[in-house]
């Protein structure tokens, strides 16, 4: 086949099963095919063409290839016999006529059932009244039996079938089939009607909350009442801040092993710098700094769009329905427009970082504990269109300027090729290298970088690897901690990973070790866990801050 000849003479060989020849296609615009009417041409088009004598020709690769393979667009010739073939032996009439009885008689059937199931259910009406009217006692020993029946119930509903021919029944089962339908006796039919109908008359429950997910403070056993000892210190933060100057290193002190809900929105403030210690000043300044931030609002929000600004605002915009999707705060478009505005005016006024990933989750400790400032319930489902406007706009601006404060002492963290970030992973490396040789060997057997799981915990401050609940009690002895963001993560971050040594060494290959290191289970966490951690964190800090070279080989 060197030659163009060659190549159209191969092309037309066999042209009527090329694959994708047309065909006719009856459907919409056709008659549909009957093998009567075409029975002849069928015929016809089966027998074969007379052969013509001369040497037979070498069947190329492409024919070999197709004498082994159908083609899924034509219509097979034998298929084509067999329909004849049962067409020829079928009656039309008898075919059709059939067919009518069945769609007859399903639909008479269908209209019995819809009768039977009325009629149940004012039946199971009738008995539930009945029964209720039996006595007191009788009817507490029923519920009980009722609601361990619906339980069970809900605990083997099928899935639901959405076909053309599904039914509901009274018990809220969606079934595919009539056959699937509920068997039992009268009076547990009644029952499960009683219970459906007190299910029902419940008031609304809001979503349940995962643990990791709750902000409480509190312990691997739950939210304990207030202690005579947590009494005793919240009375001391209280006469601290009562004081016309707040003495800021005392409070330092006191702040250092958590500060109490009450009082965290205030000491925050006083700890990041964002207020002053002098009293008569504070509410000028917050007043000042507020109208300050909308100011950039009115300013730089209507520039989100601009052509140099569009992509960052669109990652921003991408990136903030992913902020703690287990919290139902969060996905409020409230608070999510909040944080695009809180985000965005950052990074149009810190050009040398500009937005990058990560940094919106350092916005939502501050938000929620600034939240706690007007309201007293749990916030996991507290829908923020309640508070007044005056009060939302001080939390989203509070939330801007000690986010700001935060960010202005690890920015190296975020600049072009984040400097600060691999100086601290590789800080981190020659640190447990020191503390715990038997985790950095194990880690190096199995060619485990740093960088591959700690890039993360710098980046994100622990806020991936730890409940909200976990960060905001961390944070209270960050904002305590001198240089506690830029400085003391590292020996947490350190301490973080040896308490994982005993999983640590269990795990044989690069895959698990990376699987656990990036899923570390710390869902139960409360403050007891974090309090120990912090303790661990000071120790290494006491011992190896002061001397670098303690842990560099």
């Amino acid at each position: 086949m060197s030659s163009d000849g060659s190549r159209k003479q191969f092309w037309k060989r066999n042209a009527a099963k090329v694959p994708g020849s047309i065909q006719h296609v009856y459907g919409a615009q056709h008659p549909p095919f009957d093998p009567l009417l075409h029975a002849n041409l069928i015929k016809a088009g089966n027998k074969l063409p007379p052969a013509t004598p001369g040497k037979p020709k070498k069947a190329t690769t492409f024919q070999e290839f197709e004498s082994i393979t159908s083609d899924a667009w034509d219509v097979g010739d034998d298929d084509d016999e067999l329909l004849a073939m049962a067409a020829q032996n079928l009656n039309i009439e008898v075919v059709m006529e059939t067919a009518n009885k069945v769609i007859e008689n399903h639909s008479k059937q269908q209209e019995r059932q819809r009768l039977d199931d009325s009629t149940e259910l004012e039946q199971r009406e009738e008995d539930t009244q009945e029964e209720t009217a039996e006595g007191e006692d009788e009817e507490e020993n029923e519920e009980e039996d009722e609601e361990e029946r619906a339980e069970e119930g809900e605990a083997t509903i099928p899935e639901a079938s959405f076909a053309s021919q599904s039914s509901f029944y009274a018990d809220g089962r969606l079934v595919k089939s009539h056959s699937e339908a509920p068997i039992g006796s009268p009076k547990d039919a009644a029952g499960e009607f009683a219970s459906l109908h007190r299910q029902r008359s419940l008031p609304h429950r809001p979503p349940v909350i995962p643990l990791v997910a709750r902000m409480a403070d509190q312990n691997t056993s739950g939210t304990p009442a207030m202690t005579e000892r947590e009494a005793s210190r919240l009375d001391k933060f209280k006469q601290l801040l009562a004081g016309p100057n707040t003495d800021l290193e005392e409070l330092r002190k006191l702040s250092w092993s958590g500060i109490p809900r009450q009082v965290r929105p205030i000491t925050w403030k006083l700890l990041s710098g964002y207020l002053p210690a002098n009293a008569e000043r504070r509410e000028s300044v917050l007043q000042r700094k507020r109208q300050e931030y909308f100011g950039f609002i009115q300013q730089y929000y209507d520039s989100r769009n601009d052509e140099h600004h569009q992509d960052t605002y669109r990652q921003i915009h991408i990136d903030i329905p992913r902020t703690n999707p287990l919290i139902p705060l969060f996905q409020q478009a409230s608070v999510q427009e909040i944080f695009e505005r809180i985000l965005f005016i950052w990074a149009i006024r810190h050009p040398a970082s500009g937005y990058v990933q990560g940094i919106n989750d350092l916005v939502t400790p501050f938000f929620v504990v600034y939240v706690f400032e007007y309201i007293e319930e749990e916030v996991e489902n507290f829908d923020v269109s309640s508070l007044e406007e005056e009060a939302l706009r001080n939390i989203e601006a509070d939330s801007f300027w000690c986010m700001s404060k935060l960010l202005d002492g690890i920015q190296d963290n975020y600049t072009f090729a984040q400097p600060g970030i691999q100086r601290k992973v590789k800080a981190l490396e020659e640190l447990v290298s020191r503390i715990d040789e038997s985790v950095h060997r194990h880690m190096q057997q199995y060619e485990v970088e740093y960088l591959q799981f700690a890039f993360r915990w710098m980046n994100n401050l622990l806020m991936r690897e730890l409940p909200l609940r976990c960060t905001i009690r961390l944070w209270d002895t960050y904002q305590a901690e001198p240089e506690g963001f830029s400085h003391f993560h590292l020996y947490v971050c350190a301490a973080f990973l040896v308490r994982w040594r005993k999983e640590i060494l269990e795990e044989r290959d690069f895959q698990g070790l990376m699987i656990l290191l990036q899923n570390l289970p710390t869902m139960h966490w409360g403050n007891e866990e974090v309090s120990v951690l912090l303790a661990e964190a000071y120790r290494l800090k006491f011992a190896f801050a002061d001397a670098p070279n303690h842990y560099k080989r």
